[in-house]
């Protein structure tokens, strides 16, 4: 084979365009490796990406997709072989490295983490990103002295992927789940996840002191903007929030006083720069005590690259629920 499939994103002019191509196939360099894809999954970014609606790539053109799973058909690094099963998330796919959302992929070794036991290639992507991150912000905040004694824990866009994700884990590590989201219709299915309690998003947002009485132990923030600033105010002593999306906005309008007079900490989740060692081991934790029990309910649907730009559209439009995997 000589040439493969891929879903290519070009801005020219200031003219967004993306499509399926074919793209000639080369082989690995030094410490590369070539996968043959076989699942990778949809974000929010790569919506963000592949409608052009953010600068989520920094050059052109690109493949998209930041997650990817599939099979080393070539290897030029002693640590992988062929046949062996990898997991690439994060990083610089489709920032300024081809993405997952191609029949093959090369990238550096030092990227891959192998698939472990106890998880699935498709499994794999049904978590990707989205899974990996909201076991990551549970790792950052236990490190941080979070407890299921300290309170509830509060997540916020809780049908999206991030969020079914927050909800599943740590209701299954021992948490009481407070979920906060916009879609009234979903109260059911979040409950089904492990939501002990489902509010409306406004009341976690809204705020009238400079401090609140202290609602929750902990929280995890996929909104950003108004919503973390009215979370900031409504945490417990010593509690953490891990800040992990944007959806409502970049800035963060709000008041030391949680800092400085109940010891509250702010986490940064950056799940594409996270160290090598802390990503195999949260993607062992993945496939053993933290894979969710809710997997399956979580993906919501799979699909080929061509129906691409129609999910893209419908996650960018809030008509999503749960996690899609693409098949390759």
């Amino acid at each position: 084979m000589t040439s493969y499939r891929a879903f290519r994103i070009h801005r020219d002019n200031a003219q967004h365009s993306a499509g399926i191509e074919e793209l000639e196939l080369s082989p690995p360099e030094k410490g590369e490796l070539l996968i043959r894809v076989q699942y990778s999954s949809i974000n929010y970014k790569d919506a963000l990406a592949g409608t052009g609606k953010a600068r989520i790539l920094r050059h052109f053109p690109l493949t998209g997709g930041i997650d990817a799973c599939g099979e080393v058909a070539e290897s030029n690094d002693r640590r992988f072989k062929p046949g062996d099963l990898v997991i690439v998330t994060g990083y610089a796919l489709s920032a300024t490295a081809d993405g997952g959302y191609a029949e093959y992929l090369k990238i550096p070794a030092d990227w891959a983490v192998p698939l472990p036991d106890g998880l699935s290639a498709s499994q794999s992507m049904a978590l990707g990103t989205a899974g990996f991150t909201a076991a990551l912000a549970l790792y950052r905040m236990e490190i941080n002295g979070q407890r299921p004694d300290m309170g509830p824990i509060l997540v916020t866009g809780a049908t999206g992927g991030v969020g079914c994700f927050a909800v599943n884990i740590f209701d299954g590590e021992g948490y009481e789940v407070t979920a906060a989201t916009g879609k009234t219709d979903q109260h059911g299915y979040l409950e089904h996840l492990g939501a002990r309690e489902v509010i409306d998003r406004e009341e976690a947002t809204t705020y009238h002191h400079t401090l609140e009485r202290g609602r929750w132990g902990g929280a995890v923030d996929n909104v950003g903007g108004e919503m973390l600033a009215g979370i900031t105010r409504k945490i417990k002593p010593w509690g953490n929030i891990a800040a992990i999306g944007l959806a409502g906005g970049h800035e963060l309008n709000t008041t030391v006083m949680p800092f400085i007079l109940r010891g509250v900490s702010l986490l940064g989740i950056n799940s594409a720069g996270c160290p090598h060692g802390i990503r195999h081991e949260i993607w062992q934790r993945l496939a053993t005590d933290l894979k969710p029990r809710h997997l399956d309910d979580i993906v919501s649907q799979t699909v080929p690259l061509e129906q691409l730009p129609e999910v893209f559209e419908q996650m960018l439009a809030g008509r999503m629920l749960g996690r899609t995997v693409v098949a390759i």
